[in-house]
This record gives structure tokens, sequence and C-alpha cells, in this order.
């Protein structure tokens, strides 16, 4: 017996069997098909196979707290209303879109009536992101006091999005995109139900499956809106070319300001960083493909010219700026070839973040460090004052000195060590660079000492 009283899930089957396919054709196809076994779902192997976390605890008899995190289309509802059912529960379904801290206590006066009744509650909020810190704050007395067990449902990190407190009271599971394998399943099984005298063929399944991006309520969507409009085509034979023309194809998944944001904006950096210019191109084209906004990216290509390139090829900085600039003058979509181009650029050119990491540590060094003063050769002195207390005496003016060096000087407060945080590195400009510095190093080595001021 399982926690709620009912028998629970034993091995792959569930209690309830229900015929996949029954379903009121008013209804969505993506609703009608929700998955009520277990063994129906597809996708999440990784969870839900043999002796895999999801499958080990719809078997152990006690339902607990967790968070589904996930893209949208990968079964983060369905898995928690097969949990209810695997248990037996009572399930409360909010959405963080719609449902305050009055929502929630009615969900727990009900969780209540429940319990009373000799049944346990599930409690499920969809988008818990949504929910803010006092709406999140106000689950967890239920979930603590054990009124409910709290599942929720995200597509944004719930590191950064749930509450500390909630996150460590709930099991994080992640849900990932459906393979093309898995998606060409989910077809075939839905395919039974959607035919209406005319054939679906490969390359048309294929165009279904590759704009569905690894979500199956999409497949679902676009396989309903497929055939509605072959019916009302006439048409026999559904292929590619008609399944672009008669679909609404959204773009590639993409979250402005999310996760998948930043992971492809990382993406796009390190490939430029290490020198891969197609795959830089790869992720700046599905970026802008999929709405970036191309200012944004131009403002994270100027900052890898400088963070990752720097001095080795000064002319990486340039082209960034110029990208940049030509973007804001012509606009989309002739402005993204200069940023297409700038992005190759950066990619093949010479890598140093010598400059990156010098500057990282002055600053680290100045904050954590004494107040200094300026050295009095190299005060400034516009006075009469000034002149007599010393400032700027015996400083020695680079122009007049030989090679334009005044070797030996010190131009760092007194007392304080050379600390060399610019390390010049072997490629591009910065080997002539470094070769300077060795030449005035060795010049400054061979100086004779020149008195304090």
């Amino acid at each position: 017996m399982g926690r709620c009283g009912l028998p629970h899930a034993r091995g792959n089957t569930l209690t309830v069997m229900v015929d996949l396919f029954a379903f009121d054709p008013k209804v969505p196809l993506a609703e009608a098909l929700r998955p009520t076994r277990l063994e129906d779902l597809v996708g999440q192997s990784h969870l839900l196979g043999e002796g895999k976390p999801l499958r080990l605890a719809f078997q152990s008899g006690t339902p607990h707290s967790m968070i589904f995190w996930g893209p949208p289309g990968v079964g983060k509802t369905t898995i928690a209303r097969l949990t209810a059912t695997a248990f037996g529960c009572s399930f409360i379904a909010l959405s963080a879109v719609f449902s305050g801290v009055k929502d929630i206590r009615a969900a727990m006066e009900q969780a209540a009536q429940n319990l009373a009744s000799g049944h346990h509650t599930i409690l499920f909020v969809d988008e818990i992101h949504r929910f803010n810190k006092s709406q999140q704050d106000a689950l967890l007395p239920y979930t603590e006091s054990g009124l409910v067990t709290f599942i929720g449902a995200t597509t944004e990190n719930p590191s950064f999005e749930v509450n500390s407190a909630l996150l460590s009271r709930a099991q994080v599971y992640v849900l990932k995109p459906l393979s093309d394998q898995e998606l060409t399943q989910l077809l075939d099984r839905a395919w039974s139900k959607v035919q209406g005298g005319f054939t679906l063929d490969m390359a048309a399944r294929g165009t279904i499956v590759s704009y569905s991006d690894g979500d199956a309520r999409r497949l679902l969507n676009l396989l309903e809106q497929c055939a509605k409009a072959a019916k009302a085509a006439g048409v026999a034979e559904v292929d590619a070319a008609f399944v672009q023309n008669a679909l609404t194809l959204n773009a590639a998944r993409f979250d402005k300001g999310g996760d998948i944001f930043y992971d492809q904006i990382s993406a796009l950096h390190k490939s430029v960083r290490g020198s891969h210019p197609d795959a830089a191109l790869y992720w700046l084209a599905k970026m802008l493909e999929a709405g970036a906004d191309p200012r944004y990216l131009s403002r994270r290509i100027i900052r890898m010219a400088w963070e990752d390139i720097g001095l080795a090829d000064p002319r990486a900085m340039q082209i960034a700026n110029d990208a940049a600039l030509t973007y804001e003058r012509l606009g989309s979509p002739e402005g993204e070839l200069a940023l297409g181009q700038a992005v190759i650029y950066l990619a093949v050119a010479a890598k140093s973040n010598a400059g990156y990491q010098a500057y990282n540590q002055a600053r680290a060094y100045v904050k954590a460090d004494k107040s200094r003063d300026v050295p009095v050769h190299l005060r400034n002195a516009p006075t009469k004052l000034m002149k007599d207390l010393g400032y700027g005496h015996a400083y020695r003016y680079a122009h007049d000195e030989p090679h334009a060096y005044a070797a030996g000087e010190s131009y760092l407060p007194q007392g304080m060590q050379e600390p060399a945080w610019y390390r010049p590195v072997p490629r591009g400009l910065e080997a002539k660079i470094s070769e300077k510095l060795d030449t005035l190093r060795k010049w400054d080595a061979e100086a004779p000492p020149h008195r304090d001021v």
C-alpha cells in the first residue's frame, strides 16, 4: 500500500489503465494523448528507466517533494499527475501565473479536507519561478507539516528562481528535451488518431520533428494543425513543402534572459575563445534566428575581443566596434552580416587574456591594499608652493632620455614591489610586446641607481 492508502506503482505499471488514444476530438491532441501510464511516457529515460531516480521514487511507496526543471513540452506536468496516480493521492494543481497566496490557502483547506477523508494531497505548482518570495514562503509550513507533498515545475534554473528554504526541502530532477528518435516515436503513436484519408511522407515527418525542437506538445500541435490543413485543402499526400507552407513553424527554443539564453551566449563566447569559426557562426546564427537582440550580441562580441584577444591583435577590437556600428546604421538583416564577419575574425585571431588577467589582478590588489601616496617626483606642480615642496622635482622626462626611456626609474608608490601583473603571451602582437618589455627590463638592470627624492 502507498502512503495515500491506495496501491502504488509496482514495476513498470501504474494502477490506472486507460486507452491512450481514447479522446474527445474537441480536446487538443496534446491533452488527449497525455499519458496515464508510466510506460506510455516518451522520453526522460535517464530518470524513468529501470533503476533510475524517478523510477525508484515511484516504486518506494512514499511520495516526496520534487521540483521538475526542464524546457516546455518534456513531461513535467504529466509526471506530476502520474505521481498522484501512482500513490493514490488527491491532486491539486496551481499555476503560479494566475495564483496567489489566497489560492494557496484555499488549496490547503482542500488538502485538509482530503486528509480528513483519508487521502493525502499532492500540490502541483506549475511555473513555480513565477511565485515571488512571499508566495513561495507561504508553501513552506504546509510542506514541512506534511499536509501536502509539494511538486513544482519550472523552465528556469531553480538555483536562482526558487527560495533556498523551499529548494532545500525538494529533490530537483532535470528533464531533457526529447530526442528526434523519441519525437518520431511519439509521432508514430499519435498518427493513427489524426489520419484523414491522406499520407505523411518521410520528409514531412522529418520537418515536423525538426521544428518540434525537443518539445512533445509542439510536435502534437503541429501534427494536429497539419491534419486540419490537409483536410481543408483536400491534399492526399502531405510533403515537406506542404508542412512548411501550411503551418506556422516557430523558431527554435530560446528564452530571452533565461538559462538557454545564457547557455547559448556562453557557447558563442567559448567557440570564439576556442578559435572555432564555424561553431561561433552556428551559435550566433541560432541566437539571431531565435530572436536575440543583435545589439546585445554586438556588446558581447566587443567584450570577447577585449577579454580573449586583447593586445595580441588590437584589430579585433576595432573590427568588433565597427561591426556594432555597422549594425546600428543598417539594422536587420543586412547589419547582421557584419556581426557574423566580426565573429569569424575574433575566432581566428591570436588569443591572449594577459591584459584581462592583469587588469583583474590590479583591481584585486588595490581593493585589498592600504592607501599609498603618489611619489613626490611624479606629483603635479602647478603652483610655486607645490614646486617649493619638491613636487615634480627630479622627474625624468622620458623623451629626453636615450631611447625615450628613463631606465631604472620607478613609477610605483614608495615601498611597493614590482607586481608583474601583465605577462604578454608569445602570440600575435603580444610576442613583440614581450620582446620590448624584456629589453626595457634589461636597460633597467643596467641603469645606475638614482637618488631617492
